[in-house]
C-alpha cells in the first residue's frame, strides 16, 4: 500500500485538491489506455461483411450511398459487404449466416443483430445464444469479428449487457455506445429505432475508430 503524507508547508486544502486531481488524472489514464482486442491487419483487397439487420441496410436513409457499410467503405477504403436484412431476427441471422459467409469470404464480420428481438420481446437467452453460435461459426473459418451492441428499449437507452459479456467472452472488439447515442439524439434520427444519413455517418466513423484501435487499419 502507498502513503502520501501532505508537506508541512501545504495547506490542507490545497493538498486534498492536488491529491484528488490527481486521482481524477489517473482515472482518466487509465481509461484512456483501455485496450481493444487485436485484430489482424485488413489488407487492401480485404472483404468485410457488415451482417445486420435494418440498421446495417441502411433503414431510415437512402440505403446505396447513405448506408453506414457505404460510408465506411470509403473511409477505410476497403470492399465492405452490406448483408442487413430490414426485420431479421437473431434466429433469421443464425439461420442465414452460413451461405453468406461461403459466399463472400470476408476477413471479418461486423455483426449488430438483436434489436428486432428485444422489440418482440424474444427471450434475452435465445438471443445471446444465436449471437454466440454466429461468432463461433465466423471463429471457426477464421474470420475475426467485431461486434456492435443495439440498445434496450427504454428511456434511457444503453446496450444489452449480453452484448459486452459476447465481447469479453470472445475477446472481440466491441462498440456499446455509438448506436444509443445516436438514437438519443432526435437530429441523427429518422425515427424511434433507425438513424438518418447523418446518424449512420457517426456510426461509420465509431466503427472506423475502433478498427484503428484494434490495429486492423492504420489511421488517416
Amino acid at each position: 500500500m502507498m502513503f502520501i503524507s501532505r508537506p508541512n508547508n501545504l495547506p490542507i486544502k490545497h493538498f486534498i485538491f492536488i491529491l484528488f486531481t490527481g486521482l481524477i488524472l489517473l482515472g482518466l489514464q487509465a481509461c484512456s489506455s483501455e485496450s481493444v482486442p487485436p485484430l489482424s491487419k485488413l489488407k487492401e483487397d480485404a472483404i468485410i461483411l457488415a451482417f445486420g439487420d435494418s440498421l446495417t441496410f441502411g433503414t431510415g436513409a437512402k440505403s446505396e450511398t447513405e448506408s453506414y457499410p457505404v460510408i465506411l467503405a470509403q473511409r477505410i477504403n476497403r470492399q465492405v459487404i452490406n448483408a442487413g436484412i430490414s426485420g431479421e431476427t437473431t434466429s433469421g441471422g443464425l439461420e442465414r449466416l452460413p451461405q453468406v459467409l461461403k459466399e463472400y469470404q470476408p476477413q471479418l464480420m461486423i455483426l449488430c443483430l438483436g434489436g428486432n428481438d428485444m422489440l418482440r420481446r424474444m427471450s434475452t437467452r435465445v438471443t445471446h445464444d444465436n449471437l454466440r453460435k454466429m461468432i463461433q461459426i465466423a471463429k471457426e473459418q477464421h474470420i475475426e469479428v467485431v461486434l456492435l451492441g443495439v440498445p434496450e428499449p427504454s428511456v434511457f437507452l444503453s446496450a444489452a449487457d449480453f452484448y459486452s459479456d459476447l465481447a469479453k467472452e470472445f475477446n472481440i472488439p466491441y462498440e456499446g455506445d455509438i448506436i444509443s447515442e445516436i438514437l438519443s439524439d432526435n437530429s441523427l434520427k429518422s425515427d424511434t429505432i433507425h438513424p438518418n444519413a447523418q446518424g449512420y455517418q457517426q456510426m461509420a466513423e465509431a466503427i472506423e475508430t475502433l478498427l484503428i484501435k484494434a490495429n486492423a487499419i492504420e489511421k488517416r
